[in-house]
């Protein structure tokens, strides 16, 4: 049987590409799963489900681990919650619209790791460049291959 990945399941908190997977989803005849924290307020809308959290530490992570599934796509820029989404076997799609493999976790998960005992040590690190409207058309249309590939799996 086809791997077939039919749900957008996206840690909403900090997400900057939720009304491109809305319109993405809508498009391809697909769902969403947006979660979120009490913090971050987030509307229903056709073909969009939305989880509210509790606003302690992980929670949406944590929600989100306990209900993905190999036939989701999973839209995270947290390294962690995408080790354990490749570990459920999702697809796991960054909001700059980079898929992470297997092979590209662990070096990510090493680096986030450096990064966090370099600020504990109070030298600073750099941050996320902007997000550009190149980011965002990218990661439009790595989510639409994505939901595509689903498709034509379903075809066959």
């Amino acid at each position: 049987m086809a791997n077939l990945r039919n749900r957008v399941v996206v840690d909403g908190d900090a997400c900057p590409v939720k009304s491109e997977i809305a319109r993405t989803v809508r498009d391809a005849g697909a769902t969403a799963l947006m979660v979120s924290s009490h913090a971050h307020v987030l509307t229903p809308e056709p073909s969009v489900q939305v989880v509210t959290v509790d606003a302690s530490d992980q929670s949406a992570d944590l929600y989100i681990a306990n209900v993905l599934t190999r036939a989701d796509i999973l839209v995270t820029g947290d390294y962690g919650l995408a080790a354990l989404g490749l570990a459920r076997g999702a697809a796991v799609l960054t909001p700059r619209g980079k898929q992470i493999r297997e092979s590209d976790i662990d070096g990510l998960l090493t680096q986030r790791h450096l990064s966090a005992r370099q600020r504990r040590n109070g030298m600073r690190t750099k941050g996320p460049k902007p997000f550009t409207e190149e980011d965002r058309s990218r990661f439009q249309q790595k989510l639409t291959t994505l939901l595509r590939g689903m498709q034509e799996n379903f075809d066959d």
